[in-house]
């Protein structure tokens, strides 16, 4: 009798022989990706003490109601807190330890971004009285922006904030049902304060636009609601998403705040009642684009995620065609699954170091502001605001390309990935809805093209003073510069993806200009698109030429060519726009009658660095660090023992503690016995 093969078994077998293959130091580059040694040996030893903390138990999450997930959260809060004070974990271990965390917590709302605009626009009389309270979880904040009928436009909110000279006092208002706060994360049931946007009015009448506002929400002592505020929770999300983050609405009666409430570290109001100019008009914007610059480095961890699953996952399962060893082929050597998952780590691996980039920028700004200075607020605006767009888009879209690339299995919410793609798809609408966000975008592009083609001053003199964001325009300025002459082997240089990029954004502004009257009906986008991959694309060619010196040899080689691959996916991303203005001049190359193709050789340089890379793909997702606990995918295991974890999951079901279902008694059997009688009756 034939031995009878058991696949399972085979599962441990592939991963090991993978990670066997692997030829970088894995180390070395997860050390990189953490930002250094040190940093990454702190977050290994908080992870260790939460996997190990049954407070932090995972295996029954999946079977709770959303009620019992909200009151789950609220105790891992509270046990974080807790051993926080026990390890004496700095502020920047706190974080750690929410970031690993893939629960969204109310706290996560106080700390991100209600602290960091508070700090930011607080007096520093407000700031003495709520520093510490805040910092210590004495108080627990929110930030009440959107409302009911208002999102992104920030401009058109409808609340107020009425000045009341004579008793030196704010009066917070909802003059309509759609003026409620709405969307607003942990106001539901849990803040105790909050950041308002409304409309500043002064005692004459006059409209000052939107600042910011510190209101007392709930007792601190029964957490009862103060008297003239309505608030509540707005319900569960779209594919049970966010389901322990309690968002809420609220509705202002006339509720009087002090004066000092007031974030006033920019403009203010006098005690008369006159109104103290801000040195820009858009410093209250300062929390939206410190949560932006944040977004990038979440992305690319977002990403990692969805590509660690599911390329172990691709690794151990063997389907299909059948090898000379008598089993079916591991799926991940399939080009037409390899081709689609192995650029999710370029990704990642760029989002995260691009992310870390934007946020020292982010530091200079805000020290900036500290001084006065508003030099960098417009270009860290139009930065944050394409990169926000741009990775959240392909964040979404990478973790539905992950959870697809595991056929049936990935759509088990024990797989892992569905979890994290529905924890992540609002990110394309929270902090500005990503098609206004393209607005703002063109707005500064075509102000940027005009500064240098509308004044006195000749373009070529301009051309030093171009910011970051706008450095593609350069090539316009000079009529001798031509995008490149593209060979087969043009695609090994990283140079010239980064130029047909920015040949692509300088081309698509300078006809936006030309057709502002009457743009067509994708150019918004395309543009938006076109001039923050032209941003990253630069930086991508920085990140290479700058690799970190502790990367060395096979690490730096392989990291080398996962930034390539992101710029090469990038410009096969951007053929429509390249082909249409004629940038894609390729050399006839072969014989016509085979490929009429002039995109091929960039496809078959994708393909072929995908290929170079596969053998690494289990070494460059084990640097990312993730853990099992981390991960909490069935499919992802580090093993590799994917049907076994999946088969234990299913023993937890709730379902299938009793062998005959609730539902029996007064559901299946009389439904079946009612089809019996019926299917015998004699009338039949």
């Amino acid at each position: 009798m034939a031995q009878v093969r058991d696949p399972s078994k085979q599962n441990a077998v592939d991963m090991a022989a993978a990670r066997a293959q692997t030829t970088i130091n894995v180390s070395a580059l997860r050390d990189t990706l953490h930002n250094g040694s040190e940093k990454w040996q702190k977050q290994a030893q908080i992870v260790d003490i939460l996997s190990k903390d049954p407070v932090f138990d995972k295996s029954t999450r999946l079977f709770a109601t959303r009620k019992e997930l909200y009151i789950r959260g609220q105790a891992l809060t509270n046990r974080l807190y807790e051993l926080k004070e026990i390890h004496k974990w700095s502020r920047e271990d706190e974080g750690t330890a929410l970031s690993v965390l893939d629960d969204s917590l109310p706290i996560s709302m106080s700390n991100f971004p209600f602290e960091p605009v508070f700090r930011l626009q607080a007096s520093p009389e407000l700031l003495a009285k709520y520093d510490q309270l805040i910092a210590h979880k004495g108080i627990i904040g929110c930030y009440l922006q959107t409302e009911l009928a208002h999102g992104s436009n920030v401009g058109r909110l409808e609340t107020t904030a009425t000045y009341v000279p004579e008793t030196r006092e704010f009066e917070i208002h909802s003059p309509t049902l759609t003026s409620a706060k709405w969307w607003i994360g942990a106001l539901g049931r849990s803040a105790t304060h909050g950041v308002v946007q409304a409309k500043l009015i002064l005692p004459d009448g006059k409209d000052m636009g939107p600042h910011l506002f510190l209101v007392q929400l709930r007792s601190l002592d029964t957490h009862m609601p103060f008297p003239g505020i309505t608030m509540g929770d707005i319900g569960p999300k779209a594919l049970a998403g966010f389901a322990a983050t309690d968002n809420g609405f609220a509705r202002f009666d006339h509720v009087r705040i002090p004066k000092e409430n007031m974030l006033s570290k920019f403009a203010g109001v006098s005690d008369a009642g006159t109104y103290v100019t801000p040195p820009h008009a858009k410093l209250s914007y300062g929390g939206m684009l410190y949560i932006r610059s944040g977004m990038v480095t979440t992305a690319g961890w977002t990403i990692a995620r969805g590509a660690t699953v599911a390329i172990r996952y691709a690794t151990v399962r063997r389907q299909g065609e059948v090898g000379h060893d008598g089993l079916e082929r591991q799926t991940i050597s399939y080009p037409s699954l390899h081709v689609r998952l192995v650029p999710l780590i370029a990704r990642s691996y760029v989002f995260i170091e691009l992310g870390r980039a934007l946020s020292r920028g982010f530091d200079s700004l805000a020290r900036g502001l500290a001084s006065g200075d508003t030099s960098q607020l417009a270009e860290m605006h139009v930065m944050t605001s394409g990169l926000k767009v741009l990775v959240t888009t392909l964040a979404i879209q990478d973790l539905e390309t992950a959870r697809r690339s595991m056929g049936g299995h990935g759509f088990s919410a024990f797989a892992g990935v569905g979890r994290v793609y529905a924890e992540y798809l609002p990110a394309a609408t929270y902090e500005g809805e990503n098609f206004v966000l393209d607005g703002q975008v063109l707005r500064a592009a075509l102000k940027a093209f005009r500064g240098l083609f509308t004044s006195k001053t000749p373009p070529a003199a301009k051309a030093p003073s171009l910011s970051p964001t706008s450095q593609y325009l350069r090539l316009l300025l000079d009529k001798t510069l031509i995008p490149p002459e593209l060979k087969p082997s043009s695609w090994n240089q990283p140079a010239t993806a980064i130029l047909l990029l920015e040949w692509r954004a300088a081309l698509l502004v300078n006809e936006c200009a030309q057709t502002v009257e009457a743009p067509d009906a994708t150019l918004t986008q395309r543009v938006s698109r076109a001039v923050t991959e032209a941003f990253v694309a630069a930086r991508v060619g920085e990140m290479i030429d700058g690799l970190p010196t502790t990367l060395k040899g096979k690490e730096a080689e392989a990291v080398r060519k996962v930034y390539l691959l992101y710029l090469l996916t990038s410009v096969e991303g951007a053929l429509v726009d390249l082909l249409s203005f004629g940038l894609f001049r390729a050399t006839p190359t072969g014989n016509p009658a085979r490929s009429r193709d002039p995109t091929r050789a960039l496809r078959l340089a994708i393909a072929g660095l995908c290929a170079e890379l596969l053998p690494e793909a289990i070494g460059l997702t084990d640097a990312f660090g993730f853990t099992d606990w981390e991960l909490d995918s069935a499919l992802g295991v580090y093993d590799g023992k994917v049907y076994e974890a999946l088969w234990e999951r299913v023993r937890h079901e709730p379902l299938n503690q009793t062998d005959v279902t609730e539902a029996y008694e007064p559901s299946i059997k009389p439904l079946m016995m009612r089809g019996r009688r019926i299917a015998t009756s004699p009338k039949l």
